[in-house]
C-alpha cells in the first residue's frame, strides 16, 4: 500500500472506528426527557445566565430565548452532537426544542455545554416554528458571542435578530460549531 493511501484511508478508518461510540451517545426514544426534566434544567441555567453581568442586555431586549442547559458533542473526524430544551418567553414556555448536528472534517473530542438563543425580533423567532426545523445558519442572522464581544455589548449596540451565547463547558472539542446544527420542535411527555 502506498504512503498516500493510508493517509487517505486513516481518517476513514478513524471515523469508521469511532462511529459506534458516536451512535451510543445518540439520543433514544426511550431516554427523552421530560417536560418538568426540560424545564427544571433551563430554570437552572437561565438562573447561571442572569448572573453573569454581560448578558443583561441580552436579556433586557430580547423577545423569547431558547435554551438548551446541556448540548452532547462528540466526535472524531466525524461529529455529532444533541440536546433538548425549551423556548422561554418571560415566565412562559411557549414550547420544547431539540438541537441535533452532524460534522465531518477536523473533529475531535468530546464535551457537554449549554446554548442560549436570544430572539431579538419576533420575525426571528417566527423564522424557528416557520418550517419542519430550523437549520442555524439559514433564516435570520445568529451571531454567536464569546467572553470578549459580551463585556462590549449595551442595549444600544444590539441590532441582530439572533444571538447565542454558549455556557457550562465541560471537555474539550477541538472543533464545535452551530452551524449547520438543525433545531426542532419536539412533545416531551
Amino acid at each position: 500500500m502506498t504512503q498516500s493511501t493510508r493517509r487517505t484511508l486513516f481518517p476513514l478508518s478513524a471515523a469508521l472506528a469511532f462511529a459506534p461510540t458516536l451512535l451510543s451517545l445518540a439520543p433514544r426514544t426511550a431516554h427523552a426527557a421530560t417536560r418538568a426534566e426540560i424545564d427544571g434544567e433551563v430554570d437552572s441555567a437561565l438562573r447561571t445566565l442572569r448572573a453573569q453581568e454581560n448578558t443583561r442586555p441580552l436579556f433586557a431586549g430580547a423577545k423569547s430565548i431558547l435554551v438548551f442547559p446541556r448540548i452532547l458533542s462528540g466526535g472524531f473526524i466525524v461529529g455529532g452532537q444533541y440536546g433538548q430544551g425549551a423556548l422561554i418567553a418571560g415566565d412562559r414556555t411557549l414550547g420544547y426544542y431539540n438541537i441535533a448536528g452532524a460534522s465531518f472534517g477536523f473533529t475531535i473530542g468530546a464535551q457537554v455545554s449549554g446554548l442560549a438563543m436570544f430572539f431579538m425580533t419576533d420575525e426571528a423567532r417566527a423564522a424557528l416554528d416557520a418550517a419542519s426545523g430550523w437549520e442555524i445558519g439559514t433564516g435570520p442572522t445568529v451571531v454567536a458571542l464569546d467572553q470578549g464581544l459580551q463585556a462590549n455589548m449595551t442595549s444600544t449596540t444590539l441590532r441582530e435578530p439572533v444571538y447565542a451565547i454558549s455556557f457550562n463547558q465541560q471537555g474539550l472539542m477541538a472543533s464545535l460549531s452551530i452551524n449547520g446544527s438543525k433545531i426542532t420542535r419536539i412533545q416531551p411527555q
